[in-house]
Formats: C-alpha cells, sequence, structure tokens
C-alpha cells in the first residue's frame, strides 16, 4: 500500500499537465457538443491502458532495451499529430454552429466512433504517456507489488484520465461558452491546430539522431 500515495501524486500531476490530449478534449467539447467530449475523454483513458498493457506484460522494457523502438513510437506519435493540427488548420470555421447542434442532438454512430478514436490514438501513440507508465511501473511499482495492485494502479490511471478529461469537457461544453465562440472559431481551429503541429514537430526533433 505505501506505493498508492506516489502513485496518486504523480498521476494527478501528469493527467493535469497541458499536452495533445488536452488540445483535443477542448476542441471537441468547445465545437462539437459534451457528448463528443465526453467520448474523446474515453478514448483517451482506453490509450492509457494500452500502455499500462505491455509495461505489465513486460514488454515495456524492449522500449528501454531498443531505442529504435522507442524512436519509432516518438515518428508514430509525431505524424499523428502533425496530421491532427493539418486537418484542423484546413477545416478551420468550415463547420457551421448548427452541425454543432446536430451532432451533440442525435450523433452517428460513426461519428461517435471517431471523436472515441482521436482520443484513443492521441494517448495510444502518445510517447510523453508511454514514459510516465513506463517511468512509474519501473521506479516505484516493482516486481515486488502484487500483480493485483498493479492492475488496480494502471486501472486507476486510466480512470483518472477519464475522470479529469470528462471534467474538462464537461466545463468547455457550457452553451453560452460554446455560442460566445462560435464567432471566431476559425481562429480557434487554426490555433489548436498551429499547437498540435507544434507537438509533433518536437517529438520529431526528439527523435531525431542527436
Amino acid at each position: 500500500m505505501h506505493t498508492w500515495p506516489t502513485v496518486i501524486l504523480v498521476t494527478t500531476l501528469a493527467v493535469i499537465s497541458p499536452g495533445a490530449d488536452f488540445a483535443m478534449v477542448t476542441r471537441t467539447s468547445l465545437m462539437v457538443s459534451r457528448r463528443a467530449g465526453l467520448l474523446v475523454a474515453l478514448g483517451i483513458g482506453c490509450g492509457v491502458l494500452v500502455h499500462v498493457g505491455y509495461t505489465l506484460l513486460g514488454l515495456g522494457v524492449l522500449l528501454h532495451r531498443l531505442p529504435w523502438l522507442f524512436s519509432a513510437l516518438k515518428w508514430l506519435g509525431a505524424g499523428y499529430l502533425v496530421w491532427l493540427g493539418l486537418a484542423l488548420w484546413r477545416q478551420a470555421g468550415a463547420a457551421a454552429h448548427a452541425d454543432a447542434v446536430a451532432n451533440a442532438a442525435a450523433p452517428a454512430p460513426g461519428l461517435a466512433a471517431r471523436h472515441w478514436r482521436r482520443g484513443f490514438l492521441t494517448n495510444a501513440l502518445n510517447p510523453k504517456t508511454a514514459l510516465f507508465i513506463l517511468s512509474l511501473f519501473t521506479q516505484v511499482t516493482g516486481p515486488e507489488v502484487a500483480v493485483a495492485t498493479q492492475l488496480a494502479q494502471g486501472l486507476f490511471i486510466a480512470i483518472a484520465h477519464v475522470l479529469w478529461f470528462a471534467l474538462v469537457a464537461w466545463c468547455f461544453s457550457a452553451p453560452t461558452l460554446q455560442t460566445r465562440v462560435q464567432a471566431i472559431r476559425p481562429w480557434i481551429d487554426k490555433s489548436l491546430g498551429g499547437v498540435l503541429m507544434g507537438l509533433g514537430m518536437l517529438l520529431i526533433g526528439t527523435a531525431l539522431p542527436q
């Protein structure tokens, strides 16, 4: 039980730190709907479980011992962020407020899956999340900790992500706030697109041979 306070503290700090996941939830909640933002938050939590899963299975050791494998993850994550950023930049202001209202009222199954998938891929391909999980389970949770406890801690990390980003989605999807931001929607899309592309370029910089 002595590992729980550390896991809770480190997870809380990691979850609330701004990143690509925060940008995705914020943008989706503002521009589409609360439901869409919650689906992105759920996808983010599922993406965390990917890193928890391979770490507990021992595959995380490969990322430590094979630097090229971790670099490949960086390239994948960077490419996805740049692609998302470019997509937001191109479609800036293209959708009308009426579309957002329609999506909130009766979202199509395919559209709901797309929101979840965006959240999932944002974290499943995020090297920052991979490094966080690997560091936490190697430095804090070790072989001396029961497997059941490790599973519980991994589940807690995923749930913490879902709860935090669900709160973000709830706050940024307030009707009054959504109405106000529609007028500056193109600028918000371009700004968040630029942020995502910038994060992707930073990842590319860290993945390049030194």
